[in-house]
């Protein structure tokens, strides 16, 4: 049975006297090349993007997934997101896979939160990161669900009912264990999936 994680971490603090960056900066700076390099920016930080090959390994059986139960047209892969109104000047946070409520071809512009019905890191270097500081801001975002894949623990961290900045519910899944993906009854993910080897 999954494991209620009782007591979340508080996100990191930045020091208030830390430069930070907007959307608008980020853009000037890529006009001024410098920002010539995939990156994302939250809470004001600029952070470089990158893969280890336990990530990108992550992210194929994710799409694997996702092909296989809701197809190719309900998802994007590390695309920018729009998350609150008071977060999305600082903040345009690009989440390994969106799960959309509607088909992809009917957007018009990047995902807002109503648009996303869950949302899903996968964590290795960056996992208390993803646990703390983007937490909070896709519960600030009214995002109904978000998952964690921990590649260094074998584990899926699931999310559920933002309220106040934070979710009220999060639950650690182990391997042999299954998920179901909030008002979706077919998307069901057993979590060793996920984990290229022998599960546990």
């Amino acid at each position: 049975m999954a494991d209620l994680v009782e007591r979340q971490e508080p996100a990191a603090q930045i020091s208030p006297t830390a430069v930070r960056w907007t959307r608008q900066d980020c853009v000037a700076l890529e006009h001024a090349g410098v920002l010539a390099y995939r990156y994302e920016l939250v809470e004001g930080v600029i952070n470089r993007m990158g893969q280890n090959l336990a990530h990108a390994n992550a992210i194929r059986l994710l799409i694997g997934w996702l092909v296989a139960t809701i197809g190719i047209d309900f998802f994007f892969t590390q695309t920018t997101i729009d998350v609150s109104p008071e977060d999305n000047p600082t903040s345009a946070p690009e989440p390994d896979v969106v799960v959309l409520n509607s088909p992809a071809s009917e957007l018009t512009d990047i995902p807002v939160p109503a648009d996303i019905r869950l949302l899903i890191e996968a964590s290795d270097s960056t996992l208390s990161y993803d646990l703390t500081t983007k937490s909070a801001l896709y519960a600030r975002a009214g995002i109904a669900e978000y998952w964690v894949v921990s590649l260094p623990e074998r584990k899926l961290y699931v999310h559920r009912l933002p309220k106040d900045g934070i979710y009220s519910e999060v639950r650690a899944h182990k391997e042999k264990e299954q998920v179901f993906a909030l008002g979706s009854p077919g998307m069901v993910l057993r979590v060793s999936t996920l984990f290229p080897g022998p599960s546990e």
